[in-house]
């Protein structure tokens, strides 16, 4: 059994770079368990069901995953005619769905197994040697797009997680919420609230916005006179223009772009326009 990963607090800090570097790892680890227990179960009904994915079916959503667990491990990229996809719009997505349509046909419970091996031959290899420089060039076509070492490790749970979920609500099996996968993946995408409110939403110097998330230590931001938005301890938030409280679900639908926001899960407090607009911008996903 491996090691219990990190709490979301006891994550290792930007001063010890060997440890942050494993804590990646664990969480990532730690996301692909969850992921295969749920894909195991899954009936072939079920992965021919629709996901909240433009084009993409559940089996799709799956060989996704274990076309970029491939490419980690020195798998080729197929290079394969996509079809009709309006849902493509850049060479990224023609990319995305290569290695999607190239599996299409094949037998779901194949893949699972493809999956399982390739996380389980990676994950020895990162055990027996723990990844120590941060700034390294990431493995393959990662490395192609400009990532490190420290990028790669840090989307890779988020990836997992994020797909794990679009399945549960594809084949209507809630759960996955409670993990550290699910407290890291809402922590990344909190760090973007910042950027959403000065670059996306721009409202006027001063303005100041909270947002809560579960039980996740809340955002502060506060407007600069340059117009940035600039994360501030909570504390100094006496009473902030907007201020934001929903679930971790529905925060991290909402940042991961996964359609509409439910208004309805959301409480909003000040100045509700201005809330109801971060909302509306906070998806940071492609």
């Amino acid at each position: 059994m491996p090691t219990p990963p990190p709490s979301a607090a006891e994550v290792p800090s930007d001063t010890d770079t060997t440890a942050r570097l494993a804590s990646y790892v664990d969480v990532w680890w730690a996301a692909v368990e969850d992921f295969l227990a749920l894909a195991s179960t899954l009936t072939p009904e079920e992965w021919r069901l629709p996901t909240d994915l433009p084009g993409w079916t559940a089996q799709d959503v799956l060989a996704h995953l274990v076309h970029l667990e491939s490419l980690t491990v020195g798998g080729a990229h197929p290079e394969v005619e996509i079809g009709d996809a309006p849902h493509v719009r850049n060479d990224l997505g023609r990319f995305t769905e290569q290695g999607v349509v190239a599996r299409r046909a094949d037998d779901p419970a194949a893949l699972v197994e493809e999956l399982r091996s390739t996380t389980q031959g990676r994950h020895a290899e990162l055990q027996a040697d723990p990844p120590t420089d941060p700034s390294a060039t990431a493995p393959g076509p990662f490395g192609l797009l400009g990532w490190d070492t420290e990028t790669f490790l840090g989307n890779r749970p988020f990836d997992v997680w994020m797909h794990e979920q679009d399945l549960r609500r594809a084949v209507g099996r809630p759960g996955g919420l409670d993990g550290l996968p699910a407290a890291y993946c809402a922590q990344r995408l909190l760090r973007s609230v910042p950027f959403v409110v000065g670059k996306r939403v721009k409202p006027a110097p001063g303005t100041s916005v909270l947002v809560e998330v579960g039980a996740l230590p809340p955002v502060g931001v506060l407007v600069g006179e340059d117009g940035r938005g600039r994360p501030v301890p909570v504390e100094e938030l006496d009473s902030p223009t907007a201020a934001l409280r929903t679930d971790l679900e529905a925060f991290c639908l909402a940042s991961g772009g996964r359609g509409d926001a439910d208004l309805a899960r959301w409480e909003l407090s000040g100045d509700e326009d201005l809330a109801r607009r971060v909302i509306a911008n906070l998806a940071v996903t492609p």
